[in-house]
């Protein structure tokens, strides 16, 4: 069981992503498109979520009938990560934000997802029968 530290902990580095989310669209002149990168990982692992929902693994059915709604998840959670990353790279490629802003929106959103992804794995229960 995750205990109170490790709550502390994660919020901590949660408000830490979130900070250089921000400061990466307030700093380096008034664009806000970097937030655009909070919006990709805060979405991201529910495709996981609600296609892990929809195989709903049973004792009695084959584990194999859900394993397509499971990949779809997969493969949809991973095109968002790669596109929080892709997102800002693209956007100073075109000169729309500065590399700094960049470097600071990507550290970001990485830590914002580590941290949903780590509270999702110390918070889960589970189901014994």
């Amino acid at each position: 069981m995750a205990g109170l530290k490790t709550i502390i902990a994660l919020s901590f580095i949660l408000a830490i992503g979130f900070l250089l989310v921000i400061l990466s669209s307030a700093l380096f002149g008034p664009n806000y498109y970097p937030l655009l990168v909070v919006a990709t990982y805060v979405i991201a692992p529910l495709p996981n979520f609600v296609c892990s929902r929809c195989a709903n693994p049973d004792d009695f059915i084959d584990e194999s009938n859900g394993s397509g709604f499971i990949d779809l998840g997969r493969f949809m959670t991973g095109f968002l990560v790669v596109m929080g990353i892709a997102l800002p790279v693209m956007l100073a490629h075109c000169d729309i934000i500065k590399v700094p802003a960049m470097i600071m929106s990507i550290i970001g959103g990485l830590l914002i997802y580590g941290t949903i992804i780590c509270f999702s794995m110390f918070f889960q229960e589970s189901e014994d029968f």
